[in-house]
């Protein structure tokens, strides 16, 4: 679980790194780089412990990437619907299901 909520922490992190500066245009771009560095630098304090908690805990590389993946889509769609307020179509929405397939197989048991 310690795994699960700092994956959830790194990826809000990098979610405002990445894309925080898009409702910001009026800003030089050197400028959001240098900030997004910043705010990034977080994203790794909590990123390492995770996967290394993650992986010593019995995740597999390949399962702690998958469970990555599905906590950034999720943030991220949070954060486009809140904070960018983009609209939400049916074809996302059947892209975030096939994403949470990928998830489901990689942990289903063989």
């Amino acid at each position: 679980m310690r795994t699960i909520i700092l994956l959830l922490f790194s990826n809000i992190f990098m979610t405002i790194a990445w894309y925080g500066h898009l409702k910001h245009q009026d800003v030089p771009l050197w400028k959001a780089i240098a900030v997004s560095w910043g705010i990034a630098f977080f994203e790794y304090c909590l990123q390492v412990p995770a996967n290394r908690l993650g992986y010593v805990s019995g995740f597999s590389a390949f399962q702690l990437k998958i469970i990555q993946e599905a906590i950034t889509l999720v943030v991220f769609v949070a954060f486009a619907l809140l904070y960018l307020r983009e609209p939400m179509h049916w074809k996302y929405l059947l892209s975030f299901i096939c994403l949470m397939g990928a998830v489901y197989f990689a942990f289903m048991k063989s």
